[in-house]
């Protein structure tokens, strides 16, 4: 986030891609630290469909894009006899079981959906490999495998190939075996999109968010309770595949038009809940002009020309700038703004949320500044921390927009309101992107910082005046975007009530 002064497939090749995606064998404490931080507690959830994702279904608190939330066992199904595809290269142990068993789901899907939506019979890949990374390389679409970190689609020969060795198992430990399948039904996109004749030359960023979205639309099967090998909740089986495609996000300064390039976390999030909710139709609209319309991932120029690090969240001058621009969204009159201040917000009998607190009866939004630097300093190398300055700014634009819900004559408690209030979180996101002239502008990244807060249990970007959260991660994500990418305020009560 950077502050301002207030003035008036092909798909690439393995070898191109050995950047893109890794989990190297020597940060899986890390990667398994931050899927703790992710998907820790998460169960049942609410949500409506956005725009694009089954719109016509009313918000239900008891409902996810038209599923009932169920949060029983997510992976492999017991008593069911493993695929018998063939699989080179393999060395029949469980990943490679986990992962043979993956690909004959999602070609199960695929045979049965690419008939019916586009009229084409699918073929199952050609070829399927496993390797080591960590061992002796191989050559797979003309790139040798030796410390390739990395699963991929080769068009040259149709073929499927994935580590064994080191990414495979980092994300099993932790995220847990349905992130295996989801890279994999990512990967079988790419499949998809070779059988539907994608041009060659169309960019990147469209292919992958295509391949996100297919992967959407085969987890919807599997949550219906379609696929032969696996099941998945729609409350902490989705939210720990949302954590999986937050922890293979492109990094921060990495421009959507990079060769390689897969998206951010919220383009990633994005695409898979549109094919969850609306199926792989709506994945294959998926072009340039749609992905130009709506990505938040900068350009390589637009990147490179934001200042590095994060603002001091305590800093008085960042603080009047973020109370401006909560102003300018939800108040723009200026006529009954709530206070804010470093402090108690002066209601003793108010339940205390961390690390603001809006008080209705004074009308003050109170900041705790040991938790908002502890949530706004991101960690650093040898040291841990929090998110980063967005998360801890937009905890704070959610107590403000409680206040914008008591103007309005909105109640300030119940997943209603939880939902309600993420939505016009996003709503004032969407004020401060660039061009818009805000005292402070989102920079790379920051839109990921909420997708991490909004996967935490305690979110406070979607809970109530009490900080009872909306419990799904997959319906905060989704609220958070209605009001990101919906036209204003009204889009938020209109449908969260």
């Amino acid at each position: 986030m950077t502050s301002h002064p207030a003035t008036g497939h092909d798909h690439p090749s393995p070898r191109a891609r050995r950047r893109a995606r890794p989990v190297p064998g020597r940060a899986r404490a890390v990667v398994a630290a931050l899927a703790a931080l992710l998907v820790a507690s998460l169960s049942t959830g609410c949500a409506r469909s956005v725009p694009g994702t089954g719109g016509a279904e009313r918000w239900s608190p008891t409902r996810v894009a038209g599923l009932d939330i169920t949060t029983g066992e997510s992976g492999p199904r017991p008593g069911v006899a493993d695929s018998r595809l063939r699989v080179l290269g393999t060395d029949g142990g469980e990943i490679d079981r986990l992962a043979r068993n993956a690909v004959d789901d999602v070609q199960k899907y695929w045979s049965e959906r690419l008939p019916a939506d586009f009229g084409e019979r699918f073929r199952p890949v050609t070829r399927l490999v496993s390797y080591d990374s960590t061992g002796p390389g191989a050559q797979v679409c003309q790139a040798s495998t030796a410390g390739l970190v990395n699963a991929f689609y080769c068009g040259q020969d149709d073929t499927v190939a994935w580590d064994r060795g080191e990414l495979l198992p980092g994300l099993d430990d932790a995220f847990g075996p349905m992130s295996v399948v989801a890279v994999l039904a990512h990967e079988l996109g790419h499949a998809v999109q070779f059988r539907l004749g994608l041009d060659p030359d169309t960019g990147s960023i469209v292919k992958e968010q295509q391949a996100d979205c297919y992967a959407g639309a085969f987890f919807r099967w599997v949550a219906e309770g379609n696929a032969p090998h696996f099941r998945i909740s729609t409350g902490p089986g989705l939210n720990q595949i949302l954590s999986t495609l937050f922890s293979i996000r492109d990094s921060a300064g990495v421009g959507f038009d990079a060769r390689g390039a897969h998206g951010n976390a919220f383009d990633r999030v994005s695409a898979f809940q549109f094919g969850f909710g609306d199926g792989p139709r709506r994945c294959a609209r998926i072009d340039d002009a749609e992905v130009r319309g709506r990505i938040t991932q900068q350009s390589g120029d637009d990147a490179a020309r934001e200042p590095a690090g994060d603002l001091r969240v305590d800093d008085r001058d960042a603080l009047v700038a973020l109370g401006r621009t909560l102003r300018d969204a939800f108040d723009p009159g200026g006529a009954a703004s709530p206070g804010l201040v470093i402090g108690s917000a002066g209601c003793p009998a108010a339940v205390p949320t961390t690390p603001a607190t809006y008080c209705p009866d004074t009308d003050i939004v109170g900041l705790d500044r040991v938790a908002l630097v502890r949530i706004g300093t991101p960690p650093a190398r040898g040291r841990p921390g929090g998110l980063g300055d967005f998360a801890a700014f937009a905890e704070v634009a959610s107590r403000y927009a409680l206040a914008a819900q008591r103007a309005a004559g909105y109640p300030l408690t119940g997943l209603a309101a939880a939902q309600r209030t993420a939505c016009l979180t996003g709503v004032w996101a969407a004020t401060i992107v660039a061009g818009r002239g805000a005292a402070l502008r989102l920079s790379s990244g920051d839109l990921d910082e909420a997708v991490a807060e909004m996967l935490r249990a305690e979110s406070l970007i979607a809970a109530d005046l009490d900080g009872a959260s909306v419990p799904s991660g997959f319906a905060r994500v989704e609220a958070f975007r209605d009001g990101f990418s919906g036209g204003g305020a009204a889009v938020c009560t209109g449908r969260y009530r």
